[in-house]
C-alpha cells in the first residue's frame, strides 16, 4: 500500500522526467541520419592497424563536405555517415581514411540513400508508431471489456498509453542528450529501439492490470486502492525480476557489443528501467487516481 499512499509523489516524479525530456527535445533538437534525410553510408576496414579517430577528424573537416561521422565497427575498421558524394568526392575520401596510403584501407560497403526513400522511411516510421499505439489501446480495451467498475475497459487503455507515452519520452530525452553532445543520430535503429520498447513495457502493465482485474472480480476488497496496492504486492516481484534479467543482457550488448548497436541497446536499457517502474509507480496510481476523480465528481452531483 505504500506506492499507492504516495502515489501522487510518483505520479509527479513521471510528469518531471517527461516534462524535462520534452524541454531537452525542443531546446536541443535530434540529429537525423542518412536513413531518413539521405546521404551515403561507407564501411572500410585497415589491413593493418587501423589510424586514430581523432587524427582523422581534421583532414575529413578540410574535405569541406558538410558533417561527417566517424564510428569504429571490429577491430579495423570505421563505418563513415556523410551527405550524398560526388565520385570524386568517394575517391577523395577513400584517400583520406588511408592518410594518402599510410594505412591500406579496403572498402567494404557504400551505400547511398536519396531524399525521397527517407521521407518514405520517416512516414512508415510514424505510421507504425501510432499502429501500435493504437492496437494496445484496442487490446487491452476488449481484454478488460468485462472490467466496468469502479474504473471502465477503455480508461485501462488509456492509462496503458499514457505510461506508454512516459516509458518513450525519457529514453527519447536521453537519446536527444547524445545527439547534443556525441552527435548520435537517428535511425532505423531508433525507430526499432523505440517499438520494441513500445512491447516490452506494455506487457507489465497488462501483468500487473489483469492482476487487478481478477482481484476486482473475486472481491478482494470493498476498496479499490486496497485492491490495487494488494495487487501490486502480488506482482511487482515478478516484473522486476523479469525486466533486471533483459537488462542485464542488454547492459552486456552496449559494454561488449558492436559500436552500431550501443546507442540501441542503451535506448533500450533506458525505456525496460522506465517502463517496469511505470508499471508499478505509475499505471496502478494513475487508476486510484481517476477512480478517485470519479468518486469527488459523484459527490458533487
Amino acid at each position: 500500500m505504500f506506492i499507492i499512499k504516495y502515489k501522487k509523489i510518483f505520479i509527479s516524479i513521471s510528469m518531471a522526467l517527461v516534462a524535462l525530456s520534452v524541454i531537452f527535445l525542443l531546446t536541443f533538437g535530434l540529429k537525423v541520419g542518412i536513413d531518413f534525410k539521405g546521404g551515403a553510408l561507407i564501411e572500410v576496414s585497415y589491413k593493418d592497424a587501423r589510424p586514430v579517430q581523432a587524427d582523422l577528424t581534421p583532414a575529413l573537416e578540410a574535405m569541406n563536405i558538410g558533417s561527417v561521422l566517424v564510428q569504429p565497427t571490429g577491430d579495423s575498421g570505421y563505418l563513415i555517415k556523410t551527405r550524398d558524394l560526388s565520385e570524386s568526392e568517394h575517391t577523395t575520401l577513400l584517400n583520406t581514411l588511408s592518410e594518402g596510403g599510410k594505412f591500406p584501407v579496403e572498402e567494404k560497403s557504400f551505400n547511398s540513400i536519396g531524399p525521397s526513400v527517407g521521407r518514405e522511411l520517416t512516414r512508415k516510421a510514424i505510421v507504425a508508431i501510432i499502429l501500435v499505439s493504437l492496437a494496445i489501446i484496442t487490446f487491452i480495451a476488449y481484454a478488460f471489456r468485462k472490467v466496468s467498475k469502479p474504473v471502465s475497459s477503455w480508461k485501462f487503455g488509456i492509462i496503458a498509453i499514457i505510461t506508454l507515452l512516459h516509458d518513450v519520452a525519457i529514453p527519447i530525452g536521453l537519446f536527444t542528450l547524445l545527439s547534443h553532445y556525441q552527435g548520435a543520430e537517428v535511425d532505423t535503429l531508433f525507430v526499432v529501439a523505440v517499438l520494441t520498447v513500445l512491447g516490452l513495457s506494455v506487457s507489465d502493465t497488462i501483468v500487473i492490470f489483469d492482476r487487478i482485474r481478477e482481484n476486482i472480480k473475486n472481491k478482494m476488497s470493498a476498496n479499490f486502492d486496497e485492491i490495487v496496492g494488494r495487487s501490486l504486492e502480488q506482482s511487482y516481484r515478478r516484473s522486476i525480476n523479469t525486466s533486471l534479467t533483459v537488462i542485464l543482457v542488454l547492459l552486456s550488448l552496449f559494454f561488449f557489443g558492436p559500436a552500431s548497436t550501443r546507442y540501441f541497446s542503451l535506448m533500450l536499457v533506458t525505456g525496460m528501467f522506465f517502463g517496469t517502474y511505470s508499471s508499478i509507480f505509475l499505471a496502478s496510481p494513475l487508476l486510484v487516481w481517476v477512480q478517485e476523480a470519479q468518486d469527488r465528481k459523484k459527490a458533487k452531483k
